[in-house]
């Protein structure tokens, strides 16, 4: 909480909420790893984020999100989906992240782990989304996290309040008031 949010609401900007979102990604990857591959190398490794980009349908989403981590886009640069809104090679990985499989975690409602996937990779890539998106998805990672999942009717109401020209500090209250404090 060193930038005065409720760990993870602070990122992207606040490095140590932006390494607690990569950590949801990374332990994914880390299990996924350890379940189907002996010790590996680096290279070992890029090999089987290839094979994981291929097939991302066949790979859980945190996985799939994992190996982008571990290649590089041939056009910008960047890590692979995590380049510059414009950049064609990453803006396809992006859409392509999506086929990838989503299963809830035991106790939270169906639909929480989709909720966590979209709000991780928008804040992970919130270029060339609009600062309102971004800053109503990254005050509600610390509340999906804990298992909860706004109702259609509150998302549109924290949305509507954010179109209204409220303020961080508006939408904390507005799922505080749903929720009370997020413990993660």
């Amino acid at each position: 909480m060193e930038c005065g949010q409720w760990e993870p609401a602070g990122a992207p900007d606040c490095e140590r909420c932006a390494r607690f979102i990569d950590e949801i990604v990374e332990s994914g990857w880390r299990e996924f790893v350890s379940q189907e591959f002996d010790a590996l190398t680096a290279l070992d490794e890029r090999h089987i984020a290839e094979m994981v980009i291929d097939e991302p349908d066949r790979h859980l989403w945190r996985v799939v999100d994992a190996a982008h981590d571990r290649l590089v886009c041939t056009e910008c640069g960047d890590r692979l989906s995590r380049g510059p809104a414009g950049c064609a090679a990453c803006d396809l990985a992006n859409g392509f992240r999506y086929v990838a499989i989503e299963i809830d975690r035991p106790g939270v409602p169906p639909g929480n782990e989709h909720a966590l996937r979209v709000n991780v990779s928008v804040v992970r890539r919130p270029s060339g989304i609009s600062w309102r998106e971004v800053l109503g998805r990254r005050l509600l990672l610390p509340y999906l996290l804990d298992g909860h999942l706004p109702t259609i009717r509150q998302a549109q109401a924290a949305r509507a309040l954010l179109n209204e020209g409220g303020t961080a500090e508006d939408l904390a209250k507005h799922f505080h008031s749903l929720w009370g404090d997020a413990a993660s």
